[in-house]
């Protein structure tokens, strides 16, 4: 029961990780609406994030680089991590965004919550 939840989650994560990163290069407009200004070089940043997405969540199918990817998407998450701040604290980016401060905020935990997965991940 264990291995197929984990498998479920492994595939489900990949194409969300895969589909998301996809729209770095589709809608990189929605990731530049929640970059923060201190950041330089925002729309190679977004790409370079949607590239490392891309390449993480395919990996993460493998049994041989799962580990490697589980640590590669710790970090991408936590060096997005950032942008997420700014949504929850930006009205300006919340608007662009169409969503409320209060999903801003909501939002923030469940990328602990990717870690976490990501972790998992890394057990294999």
């Amino acid at each position: 029961m264990k291995s197929k939840l984990k498998k479920f989650v492994i595939y489900l994560m990949s194409i969300s990780y895969v589909g998301v990163g996809v729209t770095h290069f589709t809608n990189s407009e929605f990731f530049l609406n929640i970059m923060p200004d201190y950041l330089p070089w925002h729309l190679e940043l977004v790409y370079l994030s949607g590239a490392f997405e891309i390449l993480l969540g395919l990996l993460i199918v493998f049994k041989n680089t799962r580990k490697l990817a589980g640590w590669g998407l710790i970090a991408l998450l936590i060096a997005v991590f950032p942008a997420n701040i700014y949504l929850a604290q930006s009205d300006e980016a919340q608007q662009a965004l169409e969503i409320s401060k209060e999903m801003a905020i909501v939002r923030l935990p469940f990328q602990l919550l990717f870690i976490a997965i990501a972790f998992w991940f890394t057990r294999d």
